[in-house]
Order: structure tokens, then C-alpha cells, then sequence
């Protein structure tokens, strides 16, 4: 290793000014990486990942390790001599490159100019973690950063002046807190090199398994009645969820006030409406008694204009939301910190439900946030965040369910939560279907829910199961008026709830093997206990496992299914329509090679 002053010659127009800069180079694995730490030099090492600490690691998940793969997974910490911003920067050619994988670039895989202004993920917002992909879905560079809760900041895009790739991540880091890196150049399937990340992070936040229900298909109340919920059309609505198999329902906004304008003046307070929820705790309780957990919807940050909270809270906010009518509260007081845990702990200890959807945590990501008021306990909004889900945690019983959203998907979030939803995308196929495998990539012990499924009533039975295999490997929420269904329509519904029941273990807890992430994942596999399951979203074709069953669902228009055979075996072959209706079964003899079969829009082909 060197050390000395330096300049990068590469332009970046969002970088601040910086003073006198102490450089320290190393190699690791091939890479020439910079760490700079300001004016005092820092303790700098690299280590290599032991091997078979990954291989067990895959054992422990489930997986069967992939003792082919070569070595290459580093660790490189960086400990100042004092507090202070340190910076570690490095590049790779980039030959080769199909995309650029991070959990917040929605529904973009393009590669990003390196001038670009940076990324910052914190506790509230997003997660310090991508990976830049090559061909066959392969990783060429998979990064990750230690900090998940306070503020890193990551640049990452093409070097216009090298024809490079080039990332550097920065926080500020002390001799108690030092700026950690995970470096995998493993070359292993993206999605493996995810998984070692979500692992890593798991060590210091847990990785324990989340209630039963929390995996299994829920009905919510948001898009089939907006804000216009009652006791009695939810319980209603309930019944016929439980009858298809839901084993949660989820009652979204508009459950705590009469007003129906879609804003946020009334939130706060979090009293059921006197008017639509008369008795929350009797109601509570005949949805309990269908069989299903009941979680209840909560806009964590704020609190409205026409609440009687408002003159209250004033002197403790972070900012003014005019276009929804609230203001963000400020978590670095322990009384506000009381409020808000307080009201949503009592839908749990006092009305009898199962959990609470969080809403809008990353609300709390105020830019510039005004210094705390006389009274606080923390200087840092992000660690006023993780009080109050810490205290909020305390208050809700053990197996309580609490679901969140994207883009709050930071692995510090895992201990107060069991399940996270994609963010929303009404009617946005392909949409859900990437914001879900993204978040399974890295979401570790928690339930990955999908986007509330919803569609015009002339929507056909083949799109709707479309739409429901487009989150096969996710949590369904439902969120139509399921007693204006007709037969055809519920059969859909029930074929699919039952196929996502049945096959839980394989789809939620299998290898998950997305295809293409260039593409929007055109084929995504899931394989455990000896069963394939693969959804096909375009023309591509299907591998065949050697051994085993393989559940396919076709999601694509074209009914001409290619299957790719790699040795001989027999197999039947039977096929389902879009209801779970049997239209074909024949006993095949494959050679290896192409095979084609059809299989109807919506359907299911299951070979064994």
C-alpha cells in the first residue's frame, strides 16, 4: 500500500470541495481500490471471505452450495483515526455489461453516467447494495456497505473518460465505527451474490423466520374502496377472502376519519370513525373469527392540519407536506416518539388485531432537517426513526405482523417488521413483478408482498391470472370487490391463491433464479424439496431440470412453449387452463434438446 495526495482526472460535478485528502491504495482481488479519509490517514485492510463460509452458508439456507464457484468475496474495512467522512472509490472495465442491478432503480437496468448526482440510503430510505451484471445473468461486481442506518452516500455509473464502471461509497466513520465493504468478484448468478449480501447483513440483524401468515395470500382494502371502508363492508368483503383462501386482511386508510378527499388532514390521531367503526374491537373480532389476521393502516409520519394534535405538535416537526395537507413529525423527541408508538400499539393491545401497515417511513427523510427543538434525545433524525420503531417493537406483542413498503427496504428495518410490499403500481404488471424479485434479492427473513392486485370488471379471466403470475414468487394481495366476481373470475382466484398456498415453501424459501434483469425478468425459477416452479413472462425458452417436477406458469401471449432438454427422461405431461381446468395429459419420452408444448395464456404445465 501507498499513500499520498492525488487527483481522479474524472469529472464530478456533484462532488463537494474537499480540503487536503490522505489516499491510501490496495489491491483486493484484482481491483485497485482508493480509500480517502480526510486530512489523517486510516487503518485499511482486506480480507478474503472464506470459501466455505459461503458454501455453509448456502446449507443453512437451503441451498446446495456451489462449490464450482471460484473464490473472490472481500471485506475491506477502513477505521480513521478520528471521526470524519471516509471514502472508498474503485472501477472495473466495463466489457460485457447487460445491467446495473440496485433495490431503488424501479424499473430502470440502464447503465448510469458516473457523473450523475449520488445515491443516499439511510434507515428510511433505500439500502447501500448493487451489482453490476454480465453475461448469463452473471456478477461482474456485487457490492455492499456495512451501514444501514445512518447516511451512505454511493456513486456508481460509466466513466465517460476510461470506458470504466466506477463506484466509490462514503460515511462518516470513527475508530468505534469503521466504514465496512463487501466485495464479491465471484463471477457467481447475481442473484447468488445477493443472497451472500442479505446473508452478511443478517448477521447483525437477524434472520429469523416471520409468522406463517405473514407468507401466505391477503386481501386489502385499498384499491377496491379507497378511503370508503366501513365495518360492515369490510367484514363482508372478508368472508369471501377467507372462502378463497386469504389468511389476512389488510384495511387501509380511511378507516379513522369521515373525510374522503384523499389527503392526510385527519391523520394522526387514530381513532376508528365513529360513523364507519363504531365498535373497532367487536369488528376485530368477527374478521378474526373468519380465520384471518386483521392488520390496520397507519401513516407513521404524520399528523394533519385538522387534528386537534396540530398547534400541539408544531413546535416538533421536520416539514410541511402542503400538497397532503400534514406535517412530518419529529422522532428525536421521546413524547412524539409516544404519541406515535402509543396510538399504533393500541389496534393491537386494545381492538385485538394481528398488526399494522406502516406507511411513508421514508417520510422522514427530510433534506436539510431543521436542528431538533429544545427536548430531543438525539441529534439524528434517522436515529429518532429507529427509536420509535425500537419502543413500537416493545409495545406489540411477540408474532404481532407489521407490514412495510418500498423504498424503506434497509436490512436495520428487519427486526420491527415481518413482511414488505412492493411499492404501488396499480395494474402495473411488469412493474410488480420486478419491484418484488428485487426485493426478494435482499429482503432477507421478510414475507416480499406484492402490489395490490386489481383490474376493471371486464377484465378477462387468462389477464387476471396473468397479473397473479406476474408476483408468483411473492405475497398476492388482492384489492377488488371479490362478491361482485362471477364464477369464471373466482375460479381464476381460487386456482391461483391455492397454487401459491400449496407451493409456499418452494416459491418463498427455494433458489430463486431471476433471468435477465436487463429484460424486466422475462423467466424466474424458484427450485427446493425437488420442484421447479418457472413463470414464463416472454417468449423465452424453459429450462427443463434433469431430475424432478417443473411447474410452469405461462404469463406470456404466445401459447408455443419452448422447453430446453438437457438429458433423456420420460415425464407426464399434464395441462391446466387459467381456472385449474385440465385441458391435456400425455407421457412423453424428451431427448435432449428443443421440445415445444402448449400451454394456454394463464395456464399451468406440470411435468413429472
Amino acid at each position: 500500500m501507498t499513500t499520498g495526495m492525488t487527483a481522479t482526472g474524472i469529472w464530478q460535478p456533484h462532488d463537494a470541495a474537499s480540503g487536503p485528502v490522505a489516499i491510501t491504495r490496495l489491491r483486493v482481488g484484482g481491483l485497485d481500490v482508493t480509500v480517502s479519509a480526510g486530512e489523517h490517514t486510516a487503518a485499511v485492510r482486506a480480507l478474503a471471505v472464506d470459501r466455505a463460509d459461503e458454501c455453509e452458508a448456502d446449507r443453512a439456507d437451503g441451498r446446495e452450495a456451489d462449490r464450482a464457484a471460484p473464490a473472490g468475496v472481500w471485506e475491506v474495512e477502513i477505521v480513521p483515526a478520528r471521526p470524519q467522512v471516509v471514502r472508498v472509490a474503485w472501477q472495473v472495465p466495463c466489457v460485457g455489461v447487460t445491467a446495473f442491478w440496485v433495490p431503488d432503480s424501479g424499473e430502470h437496468r440502464s447503465l448510469p453516467p458516473f457523473w450523475r448526482r449520488p445515491r443516499t440510503s439511510s434507515l428510511e430510505k433505500g439500502a447501500p447494495v448493487g451489482a453490476l451484471v454480465g453475461a448469463d445473468d452473471r456478477s461482474l461486481v456485487t457490492y455492499a456497505v456495512a451501514e444501514v442506518v445512518r447516511e451512505v452516500r454511493i456513486r456508481t455509473g460509466v466513466v465517460e473518460e476510461t470506458g470504466d464502471f466506477g463506484f466509490w461509497a462514503e460515511h462518516e466513520a470513527g475508530p468505534d465505527r469503521p466504514l465496512r465493504l463487501r466485495l464479491d468478484l465471484s463471477g457467481r448468478h447475481f442473484a447468488d451474490t445477493l443472497a451472500g449480501v442479505a446473508r452478511w447483513w443478517g448477521r447483525e440483524y437477524g434472520t429469523r423466520e416471520v409468522p406463517r401468515p405473514a407468507r401466505l395470500p391477503a386481501y386489502s382494502t385499498w384499491y377496491a374502496m379507497q378511503q370508503h371502508v366501513d365495518a360492515e363492508g369490510v367484514e363482508r368483503q372478508a368472508a369471501a377472502a377467507a372462502e378463497l383462501g386469504c389468511e389476512a386482511v389488510i384495511v387501509d386508510d380511511g378507516w379513522h376519519s369521515d373525510d374522503r378527499g384523499r389527503g392526510y388532514a385527519f391523520v394522526g390521531e387514530w381513532e376508528p370513525s365513529r360513523t364507519t367503526f363504531p365498535d373497532m374491537a367487536t369488528h376485530v373480532a368477527k374478521v378474526r373469527a373468519l380465520g384471518l389476521a386483521y392488520l390496520l393502516w397507519y401513516a407513521l409520519p404524520f399528523v394533519g392540519r385538522r387534528t386537534t394534535l396540530w398547534e400541539r405538535v408544531q413546535p416538533y416537526t421536520l416539514a410541511f407536506k402542503e400538497h397532503m395537507d400534514a406535517a412530518i413529525v419529529d422522532p428525536r423527541h421521546p413524547h412524539i416518539r409516544d404519541l406515535l408508538a402509543g396510538s399504533l400499539a393500541k389496534a393491537v393491545t386494545q381492538w385485538g388485531a394481528d398488526g399494522l401497515k406502516i406507511d411513508f417511513i421514508d417520510q422522514f427523510h427530510v433534506p436539510d432537517a431543521p436542528a431538533p427543538a429544545a427536548g430531543a434525545d438525539c441529534e439524528s433524525v434517522t436515529e429518532g426513526v429507529r427509536r420509535l420503531l425500537a419502543e413500537l417493537g416493545a409495545r406489540l406483542p411477540e408474532g404481532a405482523l407489521v407490514e412495510l413498503r418500498q423504498p424503506y427496504v434497509s436490512p436495520a428495518l428487519w427486526p420491527y417488521a415481518t413482511m414488505i410490499r412492493a411499492s404501488d403500481c396499480p395494474l402495473g404488471l411488469a412493474h410488480n413483478r420486478q419491484r418484488t424479485i428485487d426485493l426478494r434479492l435482499v429482503a432477507g427473513p421478510l414475507a416480499v408482498h406484492a402490489d395490490m392486485m386489481m383490474w376493471h370488471r371486464d377484465e378477462s379471466p387468462e389477464r387476471i391470472a396473468v397479473q397473479l403470475i406476474n408476483t408468483l414468487f411473492s405475497v398476492p394481495q388482492i384489492s377488488v370487490d371479490l362478491t361482485a366476481l362471477d364464477q369464471d373470475r373466482l375460479a381464476v382466484l381460487r386456482f391461483w391463491l391455492d397454487f401459491c398456498r400449496r407451493h409456499v415453501d418452494v416459491l418463498q424459501h427455494g433458489r430463486l433464479r431471476p433471468f435477465r434483469p436487463d429484460l424486466g425478468y422475462p423467466l424466474v425459477s424458484a427450485e427446493g424439496d425437488g420442484t421447479t416452479v418457472t413463470a414464463r413472462y416472454g417468449p423465452l425458452p424453459v429450462p427443463v431440470p434433469a431430475t424432478g417436477r417443473l411447474l410452469l406458469a405461462n404469463a406470456d401471449a404466445s401459447t408455443a412453449v419452448v422447453l430446453t432438454v438437457p438429458a433423456p427422461r420420460t415425464a407426464t405431461a399434464t395441462v391446466v387452463d387459467c381456472r385449474g381446468e385440465r385441458t391435456g395429459a400425455r407421457a412423453l419420452r424428451l431427448r435432449p434438446g428443443v421440445h415445444v408444448l402448449e400451454v394456454p395464456v394463464g395456464g399451468l404445465l406440470e411435468l413429472t
